[in-house]
């Protein structure tokens, strides 16, 4: 195919210039030659990320993390990321700090337990499974809170991509989402929370717990002294279509019809989330926001 091309525009030596005879191609030669000489790989994952303090807090107890890699030798073409969002439970003492170390704990163990085996394996080198790998850096993430953070709380929610698969782990009500072309929006996590139990038990409806005076009290969060385990669940990421993970901040204020509208209106996740940011604090800016957008295109 690149012979043919490369004929189309070099004289042969023995014929002068006004020798030379050229037919157009037709509309679909040219879009043919096109696919062919224009071929989209490897896989990408587009991520942009936004956070602001809000309207009415003095102080960030958010943390979110991003790391965007990419391994491709023309045999395997295999995106990476890892993308983080923690919460500091509000009125807690060493919120902040608790999301911090969470999110710095979760992200080093990801890196120095999956990453670094992955780019340096040999022929049957064994890697455990990602659940036990992202379980694992889970409870690293809670021992981190407890001994660095006494007496504070954090959410995390962690999405770890690998191809076109996405590996979520999740305690506390920040949340994940997959946002579709058609308009569906769905949350992937659940959120472990009061009203949440309540709305699952039949005792409230969404919208009596949208103001319920308890909607920010969590039942399973890191920094609790009680053993627990995270939400893990494998999905493949939608595609076309976005991963977004975020804290209440975000989804706690805009409806999911104007998050979607947002979204799929910006040039890219990056401008996406900025605008996300801005119409929270548009809409009173309550807590702290942080939200990160990944776009998978291949």
């Amino acid at each position: 195919m690149f012979d043919f091309i490369k004929q189309l525009f070099t004289k042969k030596s023995s014929q002068s210039e006004s020798d030379v005879q050229t037919t157009p191609l037709s509309n679909e030669q040219v879009k043919s030659l096109e696919k062919e000489v224009i071929a989209h790989t490897p896989p990408q994952l587009l991520v942009g990320s936004a956070q602001s303090v809000g309207r009415q807090r003095d102080h960030n107890e958010d943390t979110l993390f991003t790391l965007n890699a990419m391994f491709a030798d023309g045999r395997d073409d295999v995106p990476f990321g890892v993308f983080i969002v923690a919460d500091g439970m509000g009125g807690h003492q060493n919120g902040e700090v608790a999301s911090a170390f969470a999110v710095r704990s979760m992200a080093e163990y990801l890196i120095s337990r999956l990453y670094s085996p992955v780019l340096g394996m040999r022929s049957g080198t064994q890697i455990e499974s990602l659940h036990e790998i992202i379980e694992e850096g889970v409870q690293e993430a809670q021992s981190a809170v407890v001994k660095n953070a006494p007496g504070g709380g954090t959410t995390l929610t962690t999405a770890l991509v690998m191809g076109e698969r996405v590996t979520i782990a999740h305690v506390g009500d920040s949340r994940a989402y997959f946002i579709h072309p058609d308009g569906r929006m769905r949350a992937v996590t659940k959120d472990h929370s009061l009203v949440r139990r309540l709305i699952e038990l039949g005792q409230i409806n969404e919208d009596e717990a949208a103001v319920h005076p308890q909607r920010n009290v969590l039942y399973r969060a890191l920094g609790q002294q009680e053993p627990f385990r995270p939400e893990v669940n494998t999905h493949l990421l939608p595609h076309p279509g976005y991963l977004m993970i975020c804290s209440d901040g975000l989804w706690g204020v805009l409806g999911d019809a104007e998050i979607f509208r947002i979204i799929t209106k910006a040039p890219d996740p990056s401008e996406a989330c900025l605008q996300l940011v801005d119409a929270a604090n548009a809409a009173g800016g309550p807590d702290n926001i942080s939200v990160i957008l990944v776009q998978y295109l291949e």
